[in-house]
This record gives C-alpha cells, sequence and structure tokens, in this order.
C-alpha cells in the first residue's frame, strides 16, 4: 500500500510542477513581450549575436542554410536589404501553451517556449488575407 502511494503522490507531484512552470497566461504573456522586446531592441542597434541568440534552433538553421553562410552574417544581410526592422510597440500577444504571436505596429513575431526559454520562430511577418503569414526569417 506504502508503494501506490508513493507512485501516487509523484504523479501528482509531477504534475503539479509542469503546471507550474508553463505559468498562468499573464505570465506567460509577460515573458513574451519581453523577450519580444529584446529581440526588438537588438533589431533596432543592428546587434547580430543577440539577434542571433533569440532565433529558435531550426529558424536558425533555416536562415543559415537559405543564406549559405553564418547566422551573424545572414541577418546582418537581412538588416541590410531591409527584410526584417524593428516592429514598433505590441499591439497585441497571443500566447496559447508553448506558442506565441505578438502583433506590432508594422510587424508580427512568432515565438515558441524552449527549456531555455521563448525563442522567436519567425519575424519580419505579414498578414495575407485567407493565408498564411509571409515571413522574411522563419524555420524550417
Amino acid at each position: 500500500m506504502r508503494g501506490r502511494w508513493y507512485g501516487r503522490g509523484a504523479t501528482v507531484l509531477a504534475l503539479l510542477t509542469t503546471v507550474a512552470a508553463c505559468g498562468t497566461p499573464s505570465e506567460r504573456r509577460d515573458d513574451v513581450t519581453a523577450e519580444v522586446t529584446r529581440f526588438e531592441q537588438a533589431l533596432d542597434a543592428g546587434e547580430r549575436e543577440r539577434l542571433c541568440a533569440a532565433l529558435a534552433p531550426a529558424t536558425r538553421e533555416e536562415l543559415e542554410q537559405s543564406a549559405r553562410s553564418g547566422c551573424p552574417e545572414a541577418i546582418g544581410d537581412a538588416l541590410e536589404e531591409r527584410e526584417i526592422t524593428a516592429g514598433g510597440a505590441v499591439r497585441g500577444v497571443d500566447a496559447y501553451g508553448d506558442q506565441a504571436r505578438v502583433v506590432l505596429e508594422q510587424d508580427t513575431v512568432f515565438l515558441a517556449r524552449f527549456p531555455a526559454g521563448w525563442k522567436v520562430t519567425a519575424a519580419g511577418c505579414r498578414p495575407r488575407p485567407e493565408r498564411p503569414y509571409q515571413c522574411a526569417i522563419k524555420g524550417g
């Protein structure tokens, strides 16, 4: 009997830890907003290394492969060609589980939560009527 209680207790504890790690919807929105704000500040300052660090692994890999160069060079090219620019103030945040969308004045940024925190999965995104967003930087 004692072993069964331990098993149930461990299961309940694991479930509570998982739920607590997800945070409340308000906390997720705050965390996502903070990450996008840091990303936008790095964009505005042209800080390539910070921009690369903010990207999700698949997004960084796709950027490097399509540019056939390292991330700092590829992100620099995107900045120079004005494919991505600072998007302005946050207008809205939608965060569901491990995915988020942040609508800015002139951009939409998508993020996903990883063990190291929220990372940008797509940026430089423009809505298209009845079609998926068109994004300058995106994961594969």
